[in-house]
């Protein structure tokens, strides 16, 4: 959730890094800091809390034209302005931000106190700023390099020192960062929302890679065991609308980006549907009908909201052509020493292509031999350029940190993947026909859920008075129920669980009263009647429930004792990712 920004140019980099921050507020945080290198050295400015509280604070005069600066959320010690970023040493010459976890800080804050430094902070980053100063190196880029040389974990950094009043060094592993390139000026940020406003032409940093950013430009790289390795990273021009990344009219980025799902699903199937022979067309795949047809196992590997959509389309997959396939938290994967198969098709999902945890997993797939495709939304992100094929998802910037439009086309991409992969196989050209035309209909109809916003708004209002929820849903609506719960906790912060409908006999039903409400997901399928036999008897202990189904489904007695939302019906294979629109408004 941390942010990073940065400036060097001829302007005064206060304003622009407040600004900056701004930007990436709604990544969340807890604290907020800038550093500043001027006329009269380095000088830093840390809060608890918001950046306008960050902004109010600042001292009138907090001059200078290099700058960083940081919005935090708490991993080592608690929100407050001794613990925000940036941290700097003893002496205040050397000021740090960072994104990422230093998984042996323990041990070198340890050995720093015994050396006779004082820690004042809780935090692991502070620990670089020390290694930094205590470095007597020539150069700030070997000074850096020393001081990560010692590190084991993530990051993401910036580093300014006032004996160094040109350049900022910025290094990344495991953590984004971006440089833009401006007009005898250059700006430095962990997120792309932070830049395009300034500029459109950017370098993304790989792993294991260091840059000198000054006014004239930057230089790169690698950090090598024997030293560092100058690579050839250039900056790029990016097609993106800045506009995108401006609110307008709407009170959140989450709402924007929910009314623009019908235009964004749109783009998406744009181009990769065949009608005529029922099939997706998915070049980017990189394997022809041949390899496709050698697929033995599909294995989904993604984190929160895409590994729930990575349920959904891995019940697709087996579905639709008939391949076992599955979902796997990416961060659990290369912990458990996974067994790659070479006639497995590895999909990594992840909006940004910058997930941590499944960059990782594709590394180790690929390490062992495996073939990975990515489904991301960002060209050129690390997922992109790791994997061996992909799709885009053609989502646009999405800058809300709860995804909705690209979960939307994850989903989308699944389901034109699935029914290439059958039309391969043993799916009938009448049935790719029937889903294709299927998938070209959903567009239209999130345009029509969306419509009934006003009444999902009523319901959100009176679930909103609990404490705790239940969503329930089995089979295609288990992935759904799960994706549910993760929207109410990560938009709400109220706790929210989900369980497969026929689990509830097992154990939940002892937790339902009439203080938590079940929502429930009930498509009008195969499993209809078992689904409706379960609300009665959640019903029976007083549960208050909310039904997400469709119109055809009835629920006989139940009608007077459930708030019910119905959506349109589609085929019953891509029916999911309707059902999952109602629940994002009403997170």
């Amino acid at each position: 959730m941390c942010g990073i920004v940065g400036y060097i140019g001829a302007q005064q980099a206060a304003p622009l890094l407040i600004e900056g921050l701004a930007r990436l507020e709604h990544r969340g945080y807890d604290s907020a800091g800038l550093a500043v290198v001027g006329s009269s050295g380095l000088r830093t400015a840390k809060r608890a809390g918001r950046v306008r509280d960050l902004s109010d604070a600042l001292p009138k005069r907090f001059g200078g034209k290099i700058g960083i600066g940081h919005t935090r959320w708490a991993t080592h010690g608690p929100a407050n302005d001794v613990n925000a970023h940036p941290h700097v040493d003893a002496a205040e010459r050397v000021a740090v931000v960072h994104n990422g976890i230093i998984d042996n800080a323990a041990a070198l804050r340890a050995e720093l106190a015994d050396a006779g430094v004082e820690l004042v902070s809780d935090t692991d980053t502070e620990v670089l700023a020390h290694l930094i100063a205590a470095s007597t190196a020539t150069t700030l880029e070997t000074r850096v390099a020393e001081a990560l040389g010692r590190i084991d974990g993530t990051y993401g950094i910036a580093v300014t020192h006032a004996d160094f009043p040109d350049r900022i060094v910025v290094a990344r592993n495991g953590s984004p960062l971006i440089i833009g390139v401006g007009d005898k000026e250059m700006h430095i940020a962990s997120d792309l929302a932070a830049l395009v406003r300034y500029t459109t032409t950017v370098a993304h940093l790989d792993d294991g890679e260091m840059a000198t950013v000054t006014a004239a430009g930057f230089t790169t790289y690698r950090l090598e065991p024997t030293g560092l390795a100058a690579t050839d990273r250039r900056a790029k021009e990016v097609e993106i609308d800045p506009a995108a990344y401006e609110a307008g009219e709407h009170d959140s980025f989450m709402h924007k980006e929910l009314l623009e799902q019908p235009a964004r699903a749109e783009a998406v199937l744009r181009g990769r549907t065949d009608e005529r022979f029922g099939t997706g067309h998915l070049g980017g795949l990189n394997l022809d009908a041949r390899e496709l047809r050698a697929i033995r196992r599909v294995k989904i590997l993604g984190c929160g909201s895409a590994y729930y959509v990575g349920q959904m389309g891995a019940s697709l997959i087996e579905e639709l052509a008939r391949i076992p396939a599955d979902a796997e938290a990416a961060s659990e994967f290369r912990y458990r020493n996974p067994i790659i198969e070479p006639d497995t098709l590895y999909v990594a999902v992840s909006q940004s292509g910058e997930t941590i945890d499944t960059l990782l997993a594709v590394q180790e797939v690929r390490r062992k031999g495996g073939f990975c495709i990515g489904l991301v939304n960002v060209v050129g992100s690390a997922i992109a350029r790791e994997v061996d094929g992909g799709i885009y998802l053609h989502a646009g910037p999405e800058v809300a940190v709860a995804s909705t439009k690209a979960l939307t086309n994850m989903f989308l991409a699944f389901g034109l993947l699935s029914v290439q992969l059958g039309r391969v196989r043993d799916l009938s050209i009448a049935d790719g026909k029937r889903l294709i035309a299927g998938l070209e209909r959903i567009p239209g109809q999130i345009e029509d859920i969306l419509a009934t916003e006003p009444a999902l708004a009523d319901v959100a209002k009176r679930l909103s008075a609990a404490e705790s929820l239940f969503f329930v849903g089995r089979v295609r609506g288990f992935p759904v129920a799960r994706e549910g719960a993760q929207k109410f906790k990560e938009i709400s912060y109220r706790h929210a669980e989900a369980y497969q409908t026929s689990e509830l006999k097992h154990g939940p039903l002892a937790l339902i009263s009439t203080e938590v409400p079940t929502v429930a997901i009930v498509p009008d399928d195969e499993l209809v009647e078992r689904n409706v036999a379960a609300l009665h008897e959640i019903s029976a202990r007083g549960g208050p429930l909310t039904v997400i189904t469709h119109p055809s489904v009835d629920l006989g007695d139940l009608a007077d004792r459930a708030e019910r939302i119905d959506v349109p019906r589609n085929e019953r294979e891509l029916d999911p990712i309707l059902l999952t629109i109602p629940l994002q408004v009403l997170a």
